[in-house]
């Protein structure tokens, strides 16, 4: 072929190359540094005929991902549903698609003479997340089913989950409610669960395995890219799936626990794995509204907005 039309056609096809390549749809998605979103995208299979591209965009708190999804600097976070749910209720298109059931837990010392919630009565107890704080909320409910008022039988404090658990450890206080993660880096030390977010449900007559955080992201956005979004959170769960049952995955993400201690790995991992969101049916969606109007009174609608139901469409369902 002479020279001249080698190179038109040479030039075509890096045009067709580049005009292939722009059809990936790109998924701007904010994580906290370290956090286990940004352990689960670092696992996710990189298929190279996959119709979408990722952006990870890390962010510095959960409110900053809040800020940055409604600004539009991000098309999905995760978040609590309960969030998602009073913006939609506001008149704003988010949806929310189940990512992990983990929630906090109630934590106390290994020798602690506290056994039950009627044991609190009179103690310093650690509150992550502040007075509104759903698990808080749901506990006190808890509470006034067996006879205990904790909101006026315990002394609360309110602070950051970090300063919570140096506090537990320095003896300034008796207990903590807090996230997770925090909970399983005590419980690696010797400390001891008296009850998980979970339990605290099912002691409310809730019995599904409900998700407590998800991805959330615009509804019009994503009817606009709908296969590639339902094809990443495909891919989600995949990635998951290969940090519970494969170790060299589980051990590719160890540097992002920001922990050396392989106790503290596991528990982390355990309470990880044990999120997995195994069924998301309509009875769990059901359950999902029955505890939304729980909360909507409890919270005196501060958590929910002014609709005491749930929104209609707030739950995203990939065809």
């Amino acid at each position: 072929m002479p020279l001249k039309p080698l190179f038109f056609a040479l030039c075509l096809l890096a045009t067709t190359s580049v005009v292939v390549a722009a059809e990936k749809t790109t998924l701007r998605i904010g994580v906290h540094a370290y956090g286990t979103v940004d352990w689960e995208l670092s696992a996710l299979d990189t298929d190279p005929a996959a119709d979408y591209q990722i952006h990870i965009e890390h962010l510095a708190n959960a409110e900053a991902g809040k800020i940055a999804l409604q600004s539009g600097a991000v098309d999905i976070i995760v978040s609590d549903w309960l969030w998602a749910a009073k913006l939609r209720d506001g008149g704003s298109d988010f949806v929310f698609y189940p990512y992990s059931a983990s929630s906090g837990a109630l934590v106390v010392p290994q020798d602690s003479l506290i056994h039950s919630l009627t044991d609190l009565k009179g103690k310093r107890l650690g509150i992550a997340g502040g007075a509104l704080d759903k698990n808080w909320l749901l506990l006190q409910a808890l509470g006034q089913t067996q006879q205990t008022d904790l909101a006026d039988d315990i002394k609360p404090v309110y602070a950051a989950p970090p300063l919570l658990n140096e506090q537990l450890k320095q003896g300034h206080l008796d207990a903590v409610l807090t996230y997770w993660h925090f909970a399983a880096r005590l419980e690696a030390q010797g400390y001891r669960t008296l009850i998980d977010g979970k339990s605290i449900l099912q002691g409310l007559g809730i019995t599904e395995e409900l998700p407590a955080i998800g991805y959330v992201f615009k509804q019009s956005w994503a009817q606009q890219h709908k296969t590639a979004v339902n094809h990443f959170l495909a891919a989600s769960q995949e990635a998951k799936e290969r940090l519970c049952t494969t170790n060299a995955a589980w051990q590719k993400v160890l540097p992002k626990t920001q922990t050396e201690d392989p106790a503290t790995q596991a528990k982390l991992r355990q309470g990880y794995c044990e999120g997995s969101i195994e069924r998301w049916n309509e009875p769990e969606r059901q359950a999902i509204a029955k505890l939304y109007r729980l909360l909507h009174t409890l919270s005196n609608q501060h958590l929910t907005g002014l609709s005491a139901n749930l929104p209609d469409g707030l739950f995203w369902v990939p065809d």
